[in-house]
């Protein structure tokens, strides 16, 4: 009976060291996706909405294509970094990420391949399911890593999302501060539990 009690110990002992590590690994510098993600999508979506409020122009909106190229980047750099220790945590963690990441590219495509059978693109999709997505991987992380405010900050961008979904569904037009509501969610479901991470990450060093 002692042996199993001293065996759940150790295995909970290991879970935790695993999650620290996974923790410490989200350093800013090092491979930190939260803030990365998170700062490069704010400030595009507060440039995009300046830029569309000032020229009237909503060709601006294909700004948002730049989020592919700030993927490619992120997924460079973060090879780059090398941590000593590789979780398995680590690894469930890339994973979730490279799950939604595909769900994300495969939306972009079916709008296309849909717009172009029945001649009618509507890549506004792409803004509320994207919160979706992202919110969706934030508290899948954060149940993993056990940090409470990554697991309902996304519920910031859920109601964005929703809101936004129910204005297409109910044939209304998109609004420039569509733009603004993306970032703001990304600043609370990103930005800020990123912040803590790292905070609680350098404590722990």
């Amino acid at each position: 009976m002692e042996d199993k009690i001293t065996s759940e110990k150790e295995s909970l002992e290991i879970i935790s060291r695993m999650i620290q590590s996974s923790k410490n690994n989200m350093q800013v510098g090092r491979g930190n996706y939260l803030l990365y993600s998170g700062y490069f999508t704010a400030i595009l979506s507060v440039t995009l909405f300046v830029l569309i409020t000032i020229t009237h122009n909503g060709m601006w909106s294909w700004g948002w294509m730049l989020m592919f190229v700030h993927h490619f980047v992120i997924t460079y750099k973060r090879r780059q970094y090398k941590p000593l220790v590789v979780t398995y945590t680590d690894k469930v963690i890339r994973q979730v990420w490279r799950v939604l990441g595909s769900m994300f590219s495969l939306t972009f495509i079916a709008i296309a391949i849909l717009g172009e059978t029945y001649g009618q693109y509507d890549f506004a999709l792409m803004m509320p399911l994207s919160l979706l997505y992202v919110g969706i991987g934030v508290s899948i992380n954060g149940i993993i890593l056990r940090e409470r405010w990554m697991i309902y900050s996304p519920l910031v961008a859920f109601l964005f999302a929703f809101y936004m979904l129910m204005m297409l569904v109910t044939g209304r037009h998109i609004t420039v501060v569509w733009n603004l509501y993306l970032g703001l969610s990304f600043v609370v479901m990103q930005i800020i539990p990123g912040h803590i991470i790292n905070k609680k990450a350098k404590h722990q060093c």
